[in-house]
């Protein structure tokens, strides 16, 4: 059985993340006020219907867009997952919250990481930091490149 409380280690799709089923204990890991908002991660488009509607002007947009994380207009912001390593690990939950694995306002420590993660799931490629993923906000009528 899986462990919604547990906090994982690994290779996101963009960079070294931590994955949990647990906004607080991400937190607490992070050292981050609790009532700072998450990402939300799933693997196909079916679960993110569960979290969000996307304005029919960008459902298309949406679909094909890669790395890119989106705030909808109930103010959730959610990223579908493409990549098959991580895929691995979403398929089990309805979504996991992701953040990158560093101490909040601070740079990347592997020993850091090592320390908050109950779970570390590392490939034979080892952890590597890349760039954020693109942040776009969708409303009704227009969208916004945030970052």
């Amino acid at each position: 059985m899986i462990d919604k409380k547990t906090i994982y280690l690994a290779q996101t799709d963009t960079t070294v993340g931590f994955l949990s089923a647990d906004r607080l204990g991400l937190a607490k890991a992070k050292k981050r006020d609790a009532k700072q908002p998450f990402l939300y991660c799933v693997d196909t488009f079916k679960k993110q219907k569960k979290l969000v509607r996307t304005p029919k002007k960008y459902r298309t947009f949406v679909r094909r867009s890669q790395k890119t994380t989106f705030l909808y207009p109930n103010k959730k912001a959610v990223r579908v997952v493409n990549d098959k390593s991580h895929n691995q690990l979403l398929k089990n939950f309805d979504f996991l919250y992701s953040t990158s694995a560093n101490e909040n306002k601070k740079s990347f420590l592997l020993h850091y990481a090592y320390a908050q993660a109950d779970i570390i799931i590392e490939t034979k490629e080892g952890f590597h930091e890349n760039s954020a993923s693109t942040f776009i906000k969708l409303t009704k009528s227009k969208k916004n490149i945030i970052r």
